[in-house]
């Protein structure tokens, strides 16, 4: 069935199904099998799993597609194999990328690990815009990557221009869409070239599964795909099922997201005890007019800085009762966390710091529950540590 031209909530559902017709089942199937006999309509006459042209790891692949406007997509094992495999499918020994500075932390440890190791150059470019990260751009340079918004800051980039500089420059333009979601932000419509996500988050929603995700061209998605085979980054299928399940929610998940993140978010600019709040639906966020024109909703996700000793801030999250303390994001349930010893524990404390992380900085994942259950939380947590 072609999806194209029906609505994301009916995409969100039905795109990229593989139903067993002969069976008369209406969800895809889990191949489980590892050898597979000859079959006519696949490439090289052989399915294979590491080669991810089984049906049920196709079907995930294709309903992000859908939603993303992309000519294909592809499931991998983990954000960060979605990440380096984009990045690598374009860079080799003596090229050179340019990205923001303010990165998830994985991103940049991956960067300090593995580019330079590999002979690949990069620059980090602090408060980025269109034009700062055009002036990083060398003559080696291959590709542009940022993130946005941002983890945990929530900075956004303007997305359409730097699409045009990278197209003007001749480079692969790549962006982190994973807090935004293919919802709430549809790169490709602006000009970008791939666009990646942790499918961990908001993709699958319910904090069971470890996979990531891009949508682009074919093109640049069979380039992806070729490093993502050498480098053994296959979803397995039936993470591949988990995640094409998940996917189906997805438009309903974000509007209950989007609804109650920016009900905190006021919460929190009115309570007595913090210092700042970072999210794009403020109308004191920087961001918040480019928010406005190129975001659909403005997430789930919101970083809040304590006015108080981090000793304080441990008490806080300690009191927490409704909302977990955990690592992850996107999940139906609210999450909090410290950036600062978990997304970011790897950085330098300067590196950290030179960002915007600080140890009091919260991270929330404002989950699907109402929205009045998770601000009396907070409030009941402050009081109890005296953050006032």
């Amino acid at each position: 069935m072609q999806t194209g031209h029906l609505g994301e909530h009916t995409r969100s559902v039905r795109a990229g199904e593989r139903l067993d017709r002969a069976v008369g089942g209406v969800t895809t199937p889990i191949h489980t099998a590892a050898a597979y006999m000859a079959a006519d309509d696949v490439e090289g006459a052989y399915r294979y799993p590491r080669y991810m042209n089984i049906p049920t790891q196709a079907a995930p692949a294709e309903k992000l597609a859908a939603l993303e406007g992309a000519g294909a997509g592809l499931v991998l094992a983990s954000g960060m194999a979605a990440i380096s495999s984009s990045l690598l499918a374009v860079l080799t020994t003596g090229d050179h990328v340019v990205l923001q500075a303010d990165l998830y932390g994985g991103t940049h440890r991956f960067l300090m690990a593995e580019l330079a190791r590999l002979g690949i150059g990069f620059a980090l470019v602090p408060q980025a815009d269109p034009a700062r990260l055009e002036a990083a751009v060398t003559e080696c340079t291959r590709a542009v990557f940022v993130e946005t918004p941002s983890n945990p800051l929530l900075r956004l980039i303007d997305l359409e221009g730097v699409a045009a500089m990278a197209r003007r420059r001749g480079l692969v333009s790549m962006v982190d869409n994973t807090f935004a979601s293919p919802i709430n932000q549809r790169p490709l419509d602006l000009g970008f070239d791939l666009s990646i996500h942790s499918g961990t988050k908001y993709l699958n929603g319910h904090s069971d599964l470890n996979c990531g995700a891009v949508a682009g061209s074919k093109a640049h998605i069979d380039a992806v795909r070729e490093r993502a085979i050498n480098f053994g980054q296959t979803l397995n299928t039936y993470d591949c099922y988990l995640l094409e399940r998940g996917m189906k929610t997805l438009a309903m998940r974000m509007a209950r997201h989007n609804e109650n993140a920016q009900a905190v978010a006021e919460f929190l600019t009115r309570r007595r005890g913090v210092a700042a709040v970072h999210f794009p639906g403020l109308p004191d966020h920087p961001g918040h007019a480019l928010a406005k024109r190129q975001m659909r909703g403005f997430g789930g996700m919101l970083s809040f800085e304590l006015d108080c000793p981090p000793e304080a801030a441990r008490a806080f999250m300690g009191r927490l009762e409704l909302i977990l303390e955990a690592v992850s994001l996107g999940g139906i349930e609210s999450l909090a966390c410290f950036p600062a010893v978990t997304s970011h524990a790897k950085m330098s404390r300067e590196a950290r710091l030179a960002i915007g992380v600080t140890d009091t900085l919260v991270r929330l994942s404002v989950g699907c529950e109402d929205a009045a259950d998770i601000i009396a939380d907070l409030g009941q947590a402050m009081d109890a540590a005296a953050i006032a």
